[in-house]
């Protein structure tokens, strides 16, 4: 059992507390270090994984499919696909606690003040407040 603080509290973030959120950075993660909580994502079958140096924790707005999405990245690593295109991955935290993977190119790296990452956090949080306005 680990002492991480996301064990007691389930992981997530509001948007004052996100930096308490622990950076995997330095090394390119394992299989082990995602099964220990301290990685989001380990990649095996890619070539020349290197980490991205880039300050960590790192809030974004995720463009997915079901449009934008407050996360905030906690992992940076490249790695080259099986075509030997360069992929740059983030390991990401989402409000709730849950962890997703990304590429950079389906975020944009913003700033804790940024209006629209500051609304997404609330209505994740609270769905209700998405009403409000």
């Amino acid at each position: 059992m680990t002492d991480d603080l996301s064990d007691e509290d389930g992981g997530g973030f509001d948007a004052e507390d996100w930096t308490r959120l622990k950076p995997f950075t330095g090394t390119v993660a394992t299989l082990e270090d995602v099964q220990a909580r301290r990685a989001v994502f380990a990649l095996g079958d890619t070539d020349d994984p290197r980490p991205i140096i880039m300050d960590l924790p790192q809030p974004v707005i995720w463009w997915e499919d079901d449009g934008e999405q407050a996360a905030v990245a906690v992992q940076a690593e490249t790695h080259l696909g099986p075509d030997g295109e360069e992929m740059e991955v983030l390991g990401l935290i989402l409000p709730d606690g849950g962890g997703a993977v990304a590429l950079m190119e389906d975020v944009d790296l913003v700033d804790a003040s940024d209006p629209t990452w500051r609304d997404l956090v609330t209505s994740a949080i609270d769905p209700s407040a998405a009403d409000d306005d």
